[in-house]
C-alpha cells in the first residue's frame, strides 16, 4: 500500500512533524511518499533520506538559524539562504532527489513570475532551502536561473502530487490560526500579516478533504514561527496529537 504524508509549513512548529513521524512508526505506519512545504520540506526530505526522528530533532535544535555569520549583505533578506547549503549537505551528501529512499515533492514559489513549482527530480538541497526561505527573512534562492522563496506562500499543504499515487494520505498541518482580537491588530503591518495568514490557512484547509486523516495540534498556536527555544514542547504536541488521532480514527 502506498501511504502519502503531507507536511505543511510552519517554521519552528515544523518540529511537530517529527513527533508525528515517531507516533506513526510506533503504530507501524510507514509513509511511502512525502510532500512537504517550508519546514515540512526539511522534515520530509530528512525522513525520505532515511534519517531517524532523533537525528531530525537534533537538526532542529542545532542549526543556527539566526547566527550573525549568516546575515545577508546587500541582498533582499536578513539571512543569506545559500549559507545553509553546507548544513544540509551533511545530511544529503548526494545532492539529488534520486538518492532519497522515498519519493519526495517540494513546492517553492517563483518570486518573479508568481508561479508555484513542485520539485521532485534533480538537485535536492536548493529546493529544500528555497521552500523554507521565509520571504523577507531569507534571501530568494536561485535555481536554474530562477528565484524561489517559501513554498508555503502559494502551496502550504502540497497534497496534489500524492493524490494519483497513494492509496491513503495523512496530512499534518502545523500552522493553526492564532485567536486574536481587534486590539491585537494595532498596526497596518499587523492587519496585512493577519490577512496573509488567513489566506494561507483557508487554502490549506480546503484541501483537508483530500486526506484520509489530518493531524493539526491546535495548541501550536501559542508558538511563533521562529520560536526555536521550544522545540521539545512542539515535538511533544505533534506526537501526542498523532497518538490521539490514530486511536480515534482507524483509516485502514
Amino acid at each position: 500500500m502506498n501511504i502519502g504524508l503531507v507536511l505543511s509549513g510552519g517554521g519552528a512548529r515544523g518540529a511537530a512533524h517529527i513527533g508525528v513521524i515517531k507516533a506513526l512508526e510506533e503504530h507501524n505506519i510507514f509513509p511511502t511518499h512525502i510532500a512537504g512545504a517550508s519546514a515540512g520540506a526539511i522534515v520530509g526530505a530528512l525522513y525520505a533520506a532515511g534519517i531517524n526522528w532523533t537525528e531530525m530533532l537534533n537538526f532542529f535544535k542545532t542549526i543556527p538559524l539566526f547566527h550573525t555569520s549568516r546575515y545577508a549583505r546587500n541582498k533582499p533578506g536578513f539571512l543569506n539562504s545559500v549559507n545553509f547549503y553546507d548544513d544540509l549537505k551533511t545530511y544529503f551528501p548526494d545532492d539529488n532527489f534520486e538518492a532519497l529512499k522515498k519519493p519526495m515533492f517540494i513546492p517553492a514559489a517563483n518570486i518573479i513570475d508568481g508561479n508555484s513549482k513542485i520539485f521532485s527530480k534533480g538537485q535536492l538541497i536548493k529546493p529544500i532551502i528555497a521552500s523554507a526561505s521565509f520571504p523577507g527573512v531569507f534571501t530568494p534562492t536561485e535555481i536554474n536561473g530562477k528565484y524561489y522563496v517559501d513554498g508555503g506562500t502559494l502551496n502550504n499543504f502540497p497534497v496534489e502530487p500524492l493524490k494519483s499515487t497513494c492509496d491513503k494520505i495523512i496530512g499534518v498541518y502545523v500552522n493553526p490560526l492564532k485567536v486574536v482580537s481587534i486590539k491585537d491588530l494595532k498596526h497596518s503591518y499587523s492587519v496585512i500579516e493577519r490577512a496573509y495568514k488567513i489566506k494561507v490557512a483557508a487554502e490549506s484547509m480546503s484541501k483537508f478533504s483530500d486526506c484520509d486523516l489530518v493531524i493539526s495540534p491546535q495548541e501550536l498556536e501559542k508558538y511563533g514561527t521562529f520560536g526555536m527555544n521550544n522545540i521539545d514542547a512542539i515535538f511533544d504536541l505533534g506526537y501526542i496529537a498523532t497518538k490521539k488521532a490514530l486511536e480515534e480514527k482507524k483509516i485502514w
